[in-house]
């Protein structure tokens, strides 16, 4: 077999990235080791017929919203591929049984932050007037290849259109913490820990420099835009994607490992699957993997000892862990019954509370009270479940990958085969002091560790579902290894991508998009 380019992995990122390939006339093989594709995008019934559960990722509103998706969501509509809108974003209670939630009409959303203070009620007008005159510069950066040529380009224009203290004022942002943008712009608890929670959907802790920006965005753009979910589940970009892979003649096969990337003279040139067959590219093999695998694959030696020892060193965050339950309704939260409406729930009292549990999993123990992201999907869209009944995804952020202990001295197991139920349990009986009754409520229950999640998928190294940590010292122009940000490796014709190359985690398809503009053109 030979292809114009070959794909390592089918993650949305190479399935953007062969999309657009393929409508430039390229032909595509992409090869997943998996018996589907879709990687950390992907809907089952894990727990009873009848019930779709996004197994890990489910928010789509990056993916509606990218450059993408503008350049190819008519022809994947063709084949599927639907959103549901969420007009109530996303809330956090409190202990107190008080709670601030965002919602996407904006008199709405300040006028409960103004029911904590009048002062955060004008300053969220301000914030979001303000977003929606930046928002193209900032899109603009996140969107841009990380190399120093554009990154200048990009801060010249900023500059001339927006002046020197704009850029000063981005730059502040971008390096502050998420306790220092929340502290620096609203008085009330609420509304600092419902933004500031955002920040560990990055692996930003509240104290960590680097970790306003995210909460920031996701605030903003959620109040501007709402959020969307896929219809049926997350899978829908996928089934889209692949469907117009196939479309355009492209190859899509699954329980194809890739076990050796080919090169000669410098230069990728093939393949080679756990079978021995042997695959051929013509022009371009993309890997969407893990750095250290990356090496790992090319044997060992990409010719740039800098490359491999930083690829070797590439950090990954702590791990997450998933809850899948079938529900007979929703639960009923103390803070208040409105609070069934909102897509994303999160448990995270407050800052503090935030800090420890991010500190324990980093030292490698079972969170006392980990933050758990509670998904309820079926209040938005019904049919990912029977009649009357409902969906709960719960994220648990943080968790450690290896177990060194329990930070509550409760659960002694060490490895997550023996741990993984009981600090399930441990997961249960947090949602059911925020939501009383919500145990008698489950009929089906699904759960996946740190370690089932690596076992899926080996991206998730440790159950890391971010592609790596985002920190400064890693992101932007350091990501995934400083030199090498714009997906080009020391091997010829061989590029990373994927969520530990720039832009990151998420499903906004960045890394693909950007990765198949620079090889087939706009």
């Amino acid at each position: 077999m030979e292809f114009d380019a070959i794909f390592v992995g089918a993650g949305h990122n190479a399935l953007a990235a062969a999309v657009h390939l393929a409508s430039k006339g390229w032909s595509v093989g992409i090869f997943e080791r998996n018996d589907r594709p879709g990687g950390a995008v992907r809907t089952e019934e894990a727990t009873l017929p009848g019930f779709r559960h996004d197994l890990y990722a489910t928010n789509l509103g990056m993916f509606a919203g990218s450059a993408f998706f503008q350049t190819h969501g008519e022809a994947l509509q063709k084949h599927g591929l639907a959103f549901v809108p969420a007009e109530h974003c996303f809330a956090s209670p409190t202990r107190e049984g008080t709670w601030f939630g965002l919602s996407k009409d904006l008199e709405t959303t300040a006028a409960r932050a103004a029911g904590f203070s009048a002062a955060d009620g004008e300053r969220w007008r301000a914030m979001v007037q303000r977003f929606g005159e930046d928002a193209p510069f900032l899109f603009g950066l996140l969107g841009a290849r990380m190399t120093w040529r554009s990154i200048a380009a990009f801060g010249f224009k900023a500059w001339r259109r927006k002046g020197a203290r704009w850029l000063l004022d981005t730059a502040r942002l971008i390096a502050s913490s998420p306790r220092e943008f929340v502290e620096e712009n609203f008085e009330s608890p609420e509304i600092r820990t419902a933004l500031a929670t955002w920040g560990m959907h990055l692996d930003f802790s509240p104290d960590v420099a680097g970790g306003a920006l995210f909460p920031y965005l996701e605030s903003m753009a959620d109040q501007s835009f709402g959020m969307v979910i896929g219809q049926g589940g997350a899978d829908t970009i996928i089934n889209a994607m692949v469907a117009r892979v196939e479309e355009l003649g492209g190859t899509v096969k699954t329980g194809a490992e890739v076990t050796a990337i080919r090169h000669e003279g410098g230069k990728a040139t093939a393949i080679e699957l756990a079978d021995g067959t042997v695959v051929r590219a013509k022009r371009a093999v993309v890997a969407s993997v893990t750095p250290k695998a990356l090496v790992k694959l090319a044997g060992g030696n990409s010719g740039d000892r800098r490359f491999d020892e930083g690829a070797r060193k590439f950090r990954h965050a702590p791990g997450a862990m998933m809850v899948h339950l079938a529900l007979s309704d929703l639960p009923d939260w103390t803070a208040g019954e409105e609070l069934k409406r909102f897509l994303y729930v999160h448990l995270a009292p407050d800052l503090d509370m935030i800090s420890r549990a991010y500190s324990q999993a980093l030292s490698g123990l079972l969170p006392e009270e980990p933050v758990l992201v509670v998904g309820q999907q079926t209040t938005v869209d019904s049919s990912r479940a029977p009649d009357g009944k409902h969906t709960l995804w719960v994220q648990v952020r943080m968790a450690p990958g290896e177990i060194k202990g329990d930070a509550a001295g409760q659960i002694s197991a060490r490895t997550w085969d023996e741990a993984r139920e009981p600090f399930a349990d441990r997961v249960i009986d947090i949602l059911e002091g925020y939501a009383p009754g919500t145990k008698d409520k489950i009929i089906g229950r699904y759960v996946e560790s740190p370690a089932d999640l690596e076992r899926r998928n080996p991206n998730l190294v440790g159950g890391d579902s971010l592609g790596g940590s985002h920190h400064l010292f890693q992101n932007f122009l350091f990501r995934p290894v400083a030199g090498y940000a714009d997906h080009r490796t020391p091997i010829k014709d061989l590029y990373l991508i994927g969520a530990s190359t720039w832009p990151g985690g998420g499903t906004g398809a960045g890394s693909g998009f950007t990765l198949g503009r620079m090889l087939g053109g706009a």
